[in-house]
């Protein structure tokens, strides 16, 4: 990530790109400090005035130009020399363009710094990003609402698919909560089934597979916790998968009950 100082992590529902992300700042940072970390989640309506810069009604009839969270985030990373992480989870369920406007061209990690400082829409104010600063985005690929990414941040930035990981080190994790080793196989079977039938299918593939992080934090009776999950949050999510194939949806959730 150093070289290009922004990365996005895709991938389906599930396999942790929050999660990550905050690890990998904490890493970049060198310690847990929150104070170096913002974390923000772009939405439809959130636009370039909530990011960098913008005219806000004061109540009495009249605008003042109100500071971005990005550009708070610049301003205080600027005062210092070691590095920032700007989190942005969901970073495609933005309108990119409208949201970054002029920035796209500071974002890349050699147009960093004063020398490359330009005039915001705003304001005559000069703004640079610094150069400690790193952006990390998380995207889920499973989402069919939204549009492909701007190929301008594509350009601009580093992608990592994360994939389930139903291995060794997960299921180490369920028998470390009490979970039975019988039970945990049956588990893994199941999602790794499905998981083949998702991939598989012509419509679908490796961005709708169904992540581990649905079964990190076992309760007890096992059985019950695995069937409320695959009934609330699992089985919803295949009948939207094949929502013009509902008997293949019910087929693969009945398989999960069995």
């Amino acid at each position: 990530m150093a070289y290009k100082q922004n990365l996005i992590l895709q991938g389906p529902p599930g396999v942790g790109k929050t999660f990550v992300a905050k690890r990998l700042a904490y890493t970049l940072l060198g310690a847990r400090d929150e104070s170096r970390i913002e974390t923000i989640q772009f939405h439809q309506s959130y636009a370039y005035e909530d990011f960098m810069q913008g005219l806000r009604p004061d109540g009495a009839g009249n605008f003042y130009l109100r500071n971005g969270v990005f550009y708070e985030f610049c301003k205080r990373a600027g005062q210092s020399d070691q590095p920032f992480v700007f989190i942005i989870d969901e970073i495609n369920r933005g309108n990119l363009s409208r949201i970054f406007g002029e920035l796209f061209q500071l974002m890349e990690s050699d147009k960093r710094g004063p020398a490359h400082a330009i005039t915001l829409t705003y304001s005559e104010e000069r703004f640079f990003v610094p150069a400690n600063v790193y952006l990390i985005g998380t995207m889920n690929t499973a989402d069919r609402s939204l549009a492909l990414v701007d190929y301008a941040l594509r350009r601009r930035f580093a992608f990592i698919e994360l994939a389930p990981a139903f291995g060794v080190k997960f299921q180490a994790l369920l028998e470390k909560e009490g979970l039975s080793t019988e039970f945990i196989h049956i588990l893994v079977n199941k999602l790794e089934f499905i998981n083949k039938v998702i991939h598989n299918d012509r419509n679908l593939g490796s961005g709708y597979l169904i992540g581990h992080s649905y079964f990190t934090h076992p309760q007890m009776p096992e059985k019950e916790w695995f069937l409320r999950i695959i009934r609330l949050e699992i089985a919803p999510l295949l009948r939207e998968y094949w929502f013009d194939e509902p008997d293949q949806a019910e087929e693969q959730i009945q398989r999960l009950l069995a």
